[in-house]
């Protein structure tokens, strides 16, 4: 279990970027956190790599670098996100208590995320017999949750400088008010596929399964923040109305309009 360990001190120090800013622990932290964990996966375990575990790591790597690298641009650019980001609520100093629980939260989590392809490459070398399909079929998940995630981006981006008053309703906005997190999900449950076949044992599979519950959770609460912020500046809207009683704030063809109600999603 030694290289959990040597996981675990990469995320604690790529994520303690948080301490320079607390939000930092859940964006840039989170983003390349995850870019570095999948660069150490590779180099602690490169002796047994394979094509699909090369593959699971490389689509990680991409995904984190590009989210870390987006949102690392969209402070330095966008000034609507900058007032969001640094909000009065945001800037009151945090008790050191929490600061070092919500580092270690996160540092653990973004480990928890990466395991199964750990898990993976850890049995590999212990011997441990393999089934590589679901290893592709976890890195085909990425890919797509990564292109998914990005293309909303993309999306928001375009629609905000055509009329940065209005709600954005076009592209994979017509699908799910949320395709940004839908990606996220997309990803890690292709992460969680990955360790299928991959001769995991209990313990193994209960990291994997706490580390998935958490991001889930973590991405339905970014979903709530989300939605009680637009009801509070699109909520007078007829249109923006109509929008959210026909459209999934987050699973495509799963009827959940709405998780404001829902305290134990604030985080």
């Amino acid at each position: 279990m030694h290289y959990l360990l040597i996981l675990l001190a990469v995320s604690l120090l790529v994520s303690a970027v948080g301490w320079k800013y607390f939000i930092y622990f859940f964006s840039l932290g989170y983003g390349f956190g995850i870019s570095a964990l999948a660069i150490a996966t590779a180099l602690i375990f490169h002796d047994v790599l394979s094509a699909p575990t090369v593959a699971l790591c490389a689509a990680m790597f991409v995904f984190g670098f590009r989210l870390g690298g987006y949102l690392f641009y969209r402070e330095r650019k966008a000034a609507a996100y900058r007032k969001i980001l640094y909000e009065p609520s945001l800037q009151k100093k945090k008790p050191i208590f929490v600061v070092i629980t919500v580092w270690l939260f996160c540092a653990l989590l973004y480990v928890g995320q990466v395991s199964p392809v750990a898990f993976r490459l850890a049995n590999t070398a212990d011997g441990v017999a393999v089934n590589d399909l679901w290893a592709w079929i976890g890195f085909a998940m990425i890919v797509l949750g990564t292109c998914l995630e990005a293309g909303a981006d993309a999306q928001k981006n375009a629609a905000k400088k055509k009329n940065p008053k209005r709600f954005v309703d076009t592209g994979l906005y017509r699908i799910v008010r949320c395709p940004n997190y839908l990606g996220e999900l997309t990803i890690w449950t292709g992460a969680l596929i990955s360790g299928i076949g991959a001769g995991l044992n209990w313990w193994q599979w209960l990291i994997v399964l706490v580390g998935y519950a958490g991001i889930v959770y973590v991405m339905f609460s970014g979903a709530r923040r989300l939605e009680v912020r637009q009801n509070e500046v699109y909520g007078a809207d007829p249109e923006y109305q109509a929008y959210i009683r026909k459209v999934p704030i987050i699973l495509p063809f799963v009827p959940i309009y709405s998780v404001e109600r829902h305290k134990w999603l604030v985080a």
